[in-house]
């Protein structure tokens, strides 16, 4: 039996140490994913969450035994969920490492073009580092190049020391006139001096030091459009036990925006910091936000099984939680509905995307048979 105190509270074994792997706005807390996978679902059983996140309800499922299937649009929170379900060999990443490393030179005279903000942001060996990383690790398709990138990604920004960057938040990336606006009244014209294999090397290192998960289970976590994967699955026979997510809050946060400097890293153009595809920005259109909800909840409700169990994570705001549950009794019209409220006492996930609209929590409504 699998111990959930040594996995959510202690760094003591391998499932611990990569259960909070990937900060990210918006994070299902640990603790919570594994409660509710251990509650309302059996070893064997099989989960599906639509909007995964960096996959933590996808990587409970998989420590606790359960097979899982994740999808997420935003490669970031993709790259986390695959990464730490799956993550390669130490060694392999650690030699991948140094090959990108001993690349970096070939940037030197990019490095020096730079723009005010990447030249104020990171130091030249880190920028030239990353420059590299951006040309030559095969991120989408390649195991260890997925590892890699997705560790860079981690610790990409933070506090000053703590990551690859100057001063910044480590969930969310601030704007580029406001960064150098702060960096120069708050003196940090310069970046923080780091070598960047020795900083991610140890990085790697106590990532690895009590090994790898262990993940017998089927769990895996797709990258793209909910709306869009789910007709595929959908057509096969009905049988998830647990549908398990927190869909994007309507006129909340831009998804894309407040990741702009892991998708920069990640290939996107050094200017281009606003999505033009489809549910991966603000949600401010309410007819878009609710025809999302309405496609993909009545997908998820032809997979279920006939004692499934519903567990919707949501925003306490009146528009989005009326939507949702609007749209769950449509679909899920025979199930027992359960609400809890859940108060605002610490960072929430609005909180942590910078919201101070005076009515915050969210709200779990659980759906049963």
């Amino acid at each position: 039996m699998v111990d959930i105190d040594l996995i959510t509270k202690t760094h003591q074994t391998a499932e611990s140490r990569w259960a909070r792997f990937g900060p990210y706005y918006a994070m299902f807390p640990v603790e919570f994913a594994f409660d509710v996978v251990e509650k309302y679902s059996n070893k064997g059983d099989f989960i599906i969450d639509p909007f995964a996140g960096r996959g933590s309800s996808i990587y409970a499922g998989g420590v606790l035994g359960r097979n899982s299937l994740g999808i997420e649009i935003n490669p970031v929170g993709w790259l986390y969920g695959k990464v730490k379900l799956h993550p390669a060999p130490k060694e392999k990443v650690i030699a991948r490492l140094y090959e990108i490393y001993a690349k970096r030179n070939i940037y030197t005279k990019r490095t020096e073009k730079a723009e005010i903000f990447y030249r104020m942001c990171f130091c030249d060996e880190v920028l030239k580092f990353l420059f590299a990383a951006r040309t030559f690790l095969n991120w989408q398709t390649n195991n260890t190049d997925s590892t890699l990138m997705a560790i860079i990604l981690s610790a990409l920004q933070g506090k000053r020391g703590e990551g690859l960057s100057n001063q910044m938040p480590m969930t969310k990336s601030l704007g580029i006139p406001y960064s150098i606006k702060w960096w120069k009244e708050n003196g940090m014209k310069k970046p923080p001096l780091l070598d960047p294999y020795d900083f991610l090397l140890k990085k790697i290192e106590w990532r690895y030091a009590k090994g790898r998960p262990s993940i017998s289970t089927d769990c895996s976590v797709k990258y793209g459009d909910s709306t869009e994967l789910l007709e595929n699955i959908s057509i096969k026979e009905q049988k998830y036990s647990l549908l398990f997510t927190s869909p994007p809050y309507c006129s909340i946060t831009d998804y894309h925006i407040d990741q702009w400097l892991r998708l920069w890293m990640l290939g996107n153009n050094e200017n281009t910091i606003t999505a033009i595809e489809k549910h991966k920005g603000r949600f401010n259109n309410k007819i878009e936000y609710s025809n999302l909800l309405e496609t993909v909840f009545s997908k998820c409700s032809k997979m279920m099984k006939k004692n499934a169990t519903i567990y919707i994570r949501t925003d306490a705001r009146e528009f989005t939680l009326n939507t949702t549950k609007s749209i769950l009794n449509k679909y899920f019209n025979d199930y027992k509905k359960k609400i809890i409220d859940n108060p605002v006492t610490k960072r929430t996930q609005t909180e942590i995307i910078g919201n101070r609209s005076s009515k915050k929590g969210e709200v779990d409504i659980i759906l049963t048979r």
